[in-house]
């Protein structure tokens, strides 16, 4: 089983593509013969954790690939390392806003992707998908939901986090096609590339 995640709408706007496009990605997993879900997450710190858990619990996915907005980026940002943070710039959908707060506390300061990003952004890259490595998801809900995922799924479940940019510089298609090809590279358990990709920044 593969699970989508994606959020609702978040700082007054109208729409999340995040949700949209996770939301396609499970349709496409499904047509091409492997079980996929997608489950909507509350634009909030608390709310996004309990649905991912109890998401968790109910379907027992062998893949998690969560999905989010990064109003400014303009690639497929296949993120690399959740840190055990919250530092919240805008209050969330239920008013909160936690500052210099752990995720979970006690936890590892950071924690690395179980998704072979760099093998699934060479695949995109092949399709003519945008996509660049990330080494930062940020200290929002978005961070948030990685790092939980990450806390939730077994050792052996691949499990990561992707920001997707705004449709007008990737479409709603095309970053469904992109999740999708994310979760096969993972479902179809090839080694990850053993590959500069690094920034200096």
């Amino acid at each position: 089983m593969i699970l989508f995640t994606g959020f609702e709408p978040f700082g007054g706007a109208a729409e999340n593509p995040s949700r949209q496009a996770s939301s396609r990605a499970a349709e496409l997993s499904r047509r091409a013969g492997r079980e996929a879900v997608h489950v909507e997450l509350p634009c909030t710190f608390e709310g996004a954790r309990a649905v991912l858990a109890a998401a968790v619990a109910e379907h027992r996915p062998g893949v998690i690939v969560c999905a989010g907005l990064a109003d400014g980026r303009e690639r497929i940002s296949l993120e690399r390392v959740a840190l055990n943070l919250i530092d919240a710039r805008i209050p969330d959908n239920a008013g909160a806003q936690p500052v210099d707060v752990p995720v979970e506390e006690g936890a590892p300061l950071a924690l690395p992707t179980r998704l072979p990003v760099k093998r699934a952004a060479a695949r995109l890259t092949e399709a003519g998908l945008p996509a660049e490595l990330s080494l930062s998801a940020g200290s929002y809900v978005c961070n948030t939901v990685f790092y939980a995922a990450l806390r939730l799924a077994p050792a052996d479940v691949s499990a990561g986090f992707v920001h997707v940019p705004p449709a007008a510089a990737v479409p709603i298609g095309e970053q469904a096609r992109a999740l999708e090809l994310i979760a096969a590279t993972a479902w179809e358990g090839e080694a990850e590339l053993r590959v500069p990709g690094g920034s200096e920044y």
